[in-house]
């Protein structure tokens, strides 16, 4: 972690599977701590003019990858004291992990199999990651996913938390550790 930037001003930096909340909870955080919150994949829809949906068809994900790679990597190096929701696979990226790891506070939203599976009809259309695939394609992503996310700072169990309750939980344990740093 980048000891020269103090916790007070880190970017708090949202991971963890689609569907998991991380939008959802990010606006309550940013919310509640007097923050700004950036969701990456909306800012990259905007700066681009089109839909995540549209680049991946258009310019592949390939492209994409690289457009969220661009974006997140300066926003953590240049950018303090945001709420920050990342898209779902942005954390497979070695830059970005780093990045966010080095420079923010890396909390993971993490939902089991079974409940995320309860939303997956919600999903599917807005996630090009997501069609085209079979479920236990999904499930493999799922948990290899998974893997990568448990490279964090804090981990939050959603499956049975409203938004609410989860972000109460976030605020106490980031006003907390500010406390302790001053």
């Amino acid at each position: 972690m980048n000891n020269n930037i103090p916790l007070n001003q880190k970017n708090i930096i949202l991971i963890g599977f689609m569907g998991a909340g991380k939008t959802t909870i990010g606006q309550l955080l940013a919310e509640k701590l007097g923050r700004d919150f950036l969701d990456a994949d909306q800012e990259i829809e905007r700066k681009h003019g089109m839909p995540v949906t549209e680049i991946f068809k258009s310019m592949g994900e390939p492209a994409f990858r690289q457009m969220e790679k661009d974006y997140i990597v300066e926003l953590c190096r240049e950018s303090r004291e945001k709420v920050v929701s990342l898209g779902g696979g942005s954390f497979m990226q070695d830059e970005i992990r780093s990045a966010c790891l080095d420079n923010g506070i890396v909390y993971h939203l993490d939902l089991t199999w079974e409940s995320w599976k309860e939303r997956f009809e919600d999903l599917i259309d807005t996630r090009p990651i997501l069609q085209s695939r079979s479920l236990e394609e999904i499930e493999e992503l799922f948990n290899s996913r998974k893997r990568v996310y448990a490279d964090n700072h804090r981990t939050v169990a959603v499956d049975t938390l409203t938004p609410e309750q989860i972000t109460d939980i976030m605020v106490e344990q980031i006003r907390a550790s500010w406390e302790n740093e001053a």
